[in-house]
């Protein structure tokens, strides 16, 4: 796998794809809502990236950037295979990836940076505190967390935070959270809890994280999330990760998918095993009207963007 997330025309996002899956979806470019391609870091930076357009009959476009504009560059080629080539490279971090590449500046015109906030000091407070709070969740892309700064404080006609600020400001803390957690090391426990769902997932369980915004929401959408012949569910909403993230430990919910009340109490017995089985401590009765809870619970969960 590459430490990268590839964004496809049609919204698709491929998390850590491997080189041969980044092959095929470079290669079957050119048709409608197919034409092209964003590749990021894991963890996204800003304004770095790799992307190719491509439609059919026409040349491929590779540009790439690092960071400031001066730093955009443009490239085309007549063939997937080139192009297949330098991404590949470029995801793995190598040093003279795009060499042998005849890259153009590209020129996108001025872009001054934009006005200061004006905002209280009450407001300003509120909103560093929401933003911080879904980056330390871990779930949201750079583009969701600027969408939650342009909406938090929004009120009747009154909308204080402009798209480009948004953006800035969600940038800044977003970096200093890749700085913070480019000391973590080895395992920590949400990616112990992103094993035992996977585990879950493959015996006929499915398992889900940060799982719309609400139970109800949830309970409505996860019979449909899964493979069609899944025995049961269990999942978390975003609620549940802002209460983790804060230090409350993750309540999970769970069932099976035949009401019975036996299927379900199964279920949590079946989820309490892989949880235990990577490590993480789980506060459960057997009772399956009680939710499940893992705690104590060290939430350091990397950015991915």
């Amino acid at each position: 796998m590459l430490a990268i997330t590839v964004l496809t025309e049609g919204g698709h996002r491929h998390v850590r794809a491997g080189a041969g899956k980044l092959a095929e979806l470079v290669d079957r470019l050119g048709g409608w809502d197919d034409r092209f391609l964003v590749v990021q870091r894991i963890p996204d930076l800003p304004e770095v990236f790799v992307q190719v357009w491509h439609e059919d009959g026409g040349e491929y476009e590779l540009e790439h950037r690092d960071g400031a504009p001066d730093r955009h560059f443009r490239t085309t080629l007549d063939r997937p295979e080139p192009v297949i080539a330098a991404m590949t490279r470029w995801a793995r971090l190598e040093d003279d990836w795009g060499s042998g590449l005849r890259w153009t500046p590209l020129d996108l015109g001025p872009s001054g940076p934009p006005p200061p906030l004006e905002l209280d000091e009450g407001e300003r407070e509120r909103l560093d505190a929401r933003i911080r709070e879904v980056i330390a969740g871990g779930y949201a892309t750079r583009a969701q967390l600027a969408e939650i700064a342009q909406d938090h404080l929004v009120s009747g006609d009154r909308r204080p935070v402009s798209p480009e600020q948004a953006r800035r400001l969600v940038d800044r803390m977003w970096l200093e959270r890749v700085e913070e957690q480019a000391s973590w090391e080895g395992e920590n426990d949400p990616e112990r809890l992103s094993r035992a769902f996977s585990a879950l997932e493959a015996t006929g369980i499915t398992a889900r994280e940060n799982f719309t915004c609400c139970r109800a929401c949830g309970q409505a959408e996860i019979a449909a999330a899964g493979s069609p012949d899944a025995r049961g569910y269990v999942y978390f909403h975003s609620q549940c990760t802002d209460s983790a993230a804060a230090g409350h430990g993750l309540a999970l919910l769970y069932g099976g998918f035949d009401g019975s009340p036996d299927t379900t109490a199964s279920i949590g017995r079946e989820i309490v095993a892989a949880l235990e089985k990577t490590g993480l401590p789980v506060e459960w009765n057997g009772d399956p009207g009680q939710t499940i809870t893992v705690a104590p619970l060290d939430w350091r969960k990397r950015l991915v963007g």
